[in-house]
C-alpha cells in the first residue's frame, strides 16, 4: 500500500505540472489581450483620420467619387465619415446612483394633481415644476 507520504507527493507532482500550464495560458493570454488593445487603439485613431480626410475633402470630392478612385466600397467610406466623434459636448445624463437635489425647507410646496392613466396625460398639459 501506497504511503501517506507518497500519497502527498504524487498529488503535488500532478498539481505542479497543471499549475506550470495554466500559469502559460494565462501568460500568453494577457499577451495576446494587450497587443490586441495596442492595435484597436491604433485602428480606432486610423478610422478617426480617414473620416478627418473624408470630411475635409467633402466640398471637393463626393464619397461615390472617391469609392470610384481609390476602389474602396462607398459604404466604407461612408461608415468611416460619420464614425467620427462629435467635438460637442454631451450632457450628462442624471443615473440612479445620482442623488437628487434637496428640496429647501423655505421652497414653495408644489401641487401635483391626481393620478391620470398614460391615455388622460397625453391629452392634459404638462404641469410646470419650479
Amino acid at each position: 500500500m501506497v504511503t501517506t507520504e507518497e500519497i502527498e507527493r504524487r498529488i503535488e507532482e500532478a498539481d505542479a505540472a497543471r499549475s506550470a500550464k495554466r500559469t502559460e495560458a494565462a501568460r500568453r493570454l494577457g499577451e495576446l489581450v494587450q497587443q490586441r488593445t495596442e492595435l484597436a487603439e491604433k485602428l480606432s485613431e486610423i478610422d478617426r483620420k480617414l473620416g478627418d480626410v473624408l470630411v475635409g475633402a467633402s466640398d471637393v470630392i463626393g464619397i461615390d467619387e472617391l469609392a470610384k478612385f481609390t476602389d474602396v466600397p462607398a459604404a466604407d467610406l461612408a461608415q468611416w465619415r460619420d464614425g467620427r466623434k462629435t467635438t460637442r459636448a454631451r450632457r450628462k445624463r442624471q443615473t440612479a446612483s445620482t442623488p437628487a437635489p434637496k428640496i429647501s425647507p423655505s421652497a414653495p410646496p408644489t401641487l401635483a394633481g391626481p393620478r391620470t392613466s398614460a391615455a388622460d396625460a397625453s391629452t392634459r398639459a404638462p404641469v410646470p415644476v419650479p
